[in-house]
């Protein structure tokens, strides 16, 4: 096997067929359960201005200060503002939304989003700097139903997608922007004179987002927690009667969860309800997606308060999940009639069956190359092709086709004008491979 001379590079891979088929099966399964509960299909730019991401996500987020890749054109003007690829779909939505006026709009306003964002992060088994997610947005009203209706939405397209049992919902309420700030104020407090103890990037969390300590995998930190001050003691009533409502009616859908007070989540723009999926075997290590509510968002962008709740998944960890479960997605990529010919007048003649065969809505292969007639069935051994159609000169003479079922290793001649009747016949109607753009619109937009 020859030696590549370029590689992908490093944190990116190739989606080759196989995963493809996963990802399609992925994408008609949000999309399905996106149109059922009133859900419209947005795709912001891949790149912003990178203040969108700096304002919205934070500064002091792994994602802005680590993770943004930077996008700079040797032909921009020098005042022109630097632009970031989108680390994930949420500010980028917002901001279109006050951008286009969405505010004048029936509320709530629910978008979906499926496509690649980007974060320069080390990668790791499931990580990658290039990957793939769907994002669903619940934006002009505040509820939590809403919260809960969108939870359950996740559980229905995880559901369909077979991994659901292998996933346990994680949730908490971390409050209001206010009683976030007091509660940060009191880790500063509690950690004065224990910063030693603390690894390094604990200790420059501590300076800029004291909550990420919350979820630091360091067991230093994890034994200092233990004694530290709890978020839950700095929640405002409305908020802790907010969450048990949103328990209550995650009741009420027969969703079981499991109530975490350690959950924060690592975007600035988060309040109250945080939720993510863990895998119940190796937890938080590979969650595969996650959200909550961000209702000072909007503001930031120059609209007027308006609250909004959302959820992001990575599609690369569900197809990961799906292999683990053993799904095996069903696809139409497979091979039903290959051509094989002797002769160029064969040749010929087998260009304009296969093309009608193709019309018919049969996956059809042939007239390729001028190999034997044994080397081509060889061929249509390994693409596993169901049926071959074998015409040679006498065939061509004749006006008749050699019909072979490949699996049974039995073969008759026919006549060369019913061979499309009897093919199609063979497959049945219902396995035919066809549509009009008319009855499929909600179904072409694989990407």
């Amino acid at each position: 096997m020859s030696q590549p001379l370029f590689r992908t590079p490093k944190g990116t891979h190739d989606v080759l067929p196989e995963d493809h088929q996963y990802m399609t099966y992925i994408k008609k399964a949000v999309r399905h359960r996106a149109r059922q509960a009133g859900y419209k299909r947005i795709d912001p730019p891949m790149f912003e201005n990178r203040a969108v991401f700096e304002r919205g996500i934070g500064e002091h987020t792994d994602i802005v200060e680590k993770e943004l890749f930077l996008v700079t054109s040797h032909h921009a003007d020098e005042d022109e503002a630097e632009f970031a690829l989108r680390p994930e779909f949420t500010a980028g939505i917002c901001r279109s939304f006050v951008e286009n006026g969405m505010q004048q709009l029936p509320q709530p306003v629910e978008f979906y989003a499926i496509g690649q964002c980007f974060r320069h992060d080390r990668p790791q088994k499931g990580r990658y700097r290039q990957f793939h997610q769907f994002d669903l947005e619940v934006i002009g009203l505040k509820d939590p139903s809403l919260d809960a209706q969108l939870i359950h939405v996740v559980t229905k397209i995880f559901s369909d997608l077979k991994f659901l049992e292998r996933m346990e919902l994680h949730i908490n309420n971390i409050g209001t922007a206010e009683n976030r700030k007091a509660y940060a104020d009191a880790l500063r407090d509690y950690f004065i004179g224990k910063e030693r103890n603390l690894p390094e990037l604990d200790r420059e969390r501590l300076t800029t987002n004291p909550l990420r300590l919350l979820d630091s995998k360091e067991g230093d930190t994890q034994i200092l927690l233990k004694s530290a001050p709890t978020l839950e003691q700095f929640l405002s009533p409305e908020s802790k009667e907010y969450h048990a409502t949103v328990l209550d009616y995650l009741k009420e859908l027969k969703i079981p969860y499991i109530e975490d007070t350690r959950l924060v989540r690592g975007l600035d723009y988060y309040t109250q309800t945080v939720f993510e999926f863990w895998d119940k075997e190796t937890g938080a290590q590979n969650a595969v997606g996650g959200g909550g509510r961000y209702d000072g968002l909007i503001e930031l962008f120059g609209g007027k308060p308006t609250p909004g709740v959302g959820f992001a998944g990575g599609m690369e960890r569900m197809i990961w999940q799906m292999k683990q479960a053993g799904v095996q997605v069903p696809h139409k990529d497979q091979v039903d009639v290959f051509v094989a010919q002797l002769g160029p007048e064969a040749k010929k003649k087998c260009l304009t069956l296969i093309s009608n065969l193709r019309e018919k809505g049969v996956h059809t292969l042939g007239a390729l190359g001028e190999a034997s007639l044994k080397s081509q069935m060889r061929l249509a051994d390994k693409f596993e092709a169901r049926f071959t159609l074998l015409l040679g000169k006498m065939e061509v003479k004749g006006g008749t086709i050699i019909l072979r079922d490949m699996k049974a290793g039995k073969q008759k001649e026919i006549s060369y004008a019913q061979a499309i009747p009897t093919i199609v016949k063979l497959l049945g109607e219902q396995a035919l491979d066809t549509y009009t753009i008319r009855d499929q619109i909600g179904d072409i937009d694989e990407d």
